[in-house]
């Protein structure tokens, strides 16, 4: 079971960092008093996984992020048997243990996963809050508190890596996009400790570098690397070699394109 992670999440202060774009937490927060499965819907590195994080840290709930990738099946979420100290044992997966205690299981860019995970999801995203376990023989109920929340990028999946409709209109969904200028600059400057001028002019360069998505870029540059350009400046790397490292080698390795990219760069900082 790759990729998994479990968080224990507290109230309040302890919440991670996260600026709102617009009604996002009340949306969150009335789908989970009404036990909603949420969808959110995005680019990569546009605050949905700190979205999330945030959320379960406000709503006191313990949280189990899954990574999806291509070989994510549906007993990885949902357990397997083991063999331990000479005994076969049955060991539940993030989604059941989720179940179980009444988290919240995040799944990160779902469509990457197999198809016989979405399968296991259909009954935990009706009325009937259920995971059947074939191998255990169980049909596990809810508990009170449980949330599935997955995510993906519509933009970069293909027609063979999509969400049917049948799923998507299981959730309640949201769309998650680049914050404004204003929003990003606050959020490089607080999560960088740079300064507010030179986060600002990092800002600026990425709105350049988004609007050559599609052109000579897949992907345009994400928040998170705008922020660890920020970081590497704060730390004492040279701004063109901090950007490079940060907000051009990720996007591309087409030599020209780098060059082009680059050139940008000096036209933005000189």
């Amino acid at each position: 079971m790759n990729a998994i992670t479990n968080q224990l999440s507290m109230e309040g202060a302890d919440a991670p960092f996260y600026l709102p774009q617009s009604d996002e937490i009340a949306v969150f927060e009335a789908a989970a008093r009404a036990d909603m499965p949420v969808l959110l819907k995005g680019p990569t590195g546009s605050g949905k996984t700190r979205f999330v994080s945030h959320m379960a840290a406000r709503l006191g709930r313990r949280l189990y992020t899954v990574a999806c990738h291509d070989d994510l099946s549906a007993a990885d979420l949902i357990g397997r048997y083991l063999l331990k100290g000479g005994e076969t044992v049955w060991v539940d997966g993030p989604l059941t243990r989720a179940v179980r205690e009444g988290a919240i299981c995040y799944l990160d860019e779902v469509v990457e996963a197999r198809k016989d995970v979405t399968v296991v999801l259909h009954p935990l995203t009706d009325d009937r809050r259920i995971l059947p376990i074939d191998r255990t023989g169980e049909e596990l109920a809810a508990a009170p508190g449980f949330m599935l929340v997955a995510s993906y990028n519509p933009g970069y999946q293909n027609i063979l890596k999509t969400l049917k409709p049948s799923t998507r209109q299981r959730f309640v969904a949201m769309e998650f996009d680049f914050p404004p200028p204003a929003q990003e600059i606050e959020i490089v400057t607080r999560e960088s400790g740079l300064d507010r001028d030179r986060s600002a002019a990092l800002v600026r360069l990425a709105g350049k570098l988004r609007a050559l998505k599609g052109q000579d870029l897949e992907e345009g540059v994400s928040t998170r690397l705008v922020v660890y350009a920020a970081t590497l400046i704060a730390g004492g790397m040279p701004v063109n070699r901090a950007i490079e490292a940060a907000m051009i080698e990720p996007l591309t390795d087409d030599a020209d394109v780098k060059r082009g990219l680059l050139d940008l760069v000096v036209a933005v900082f000189g």
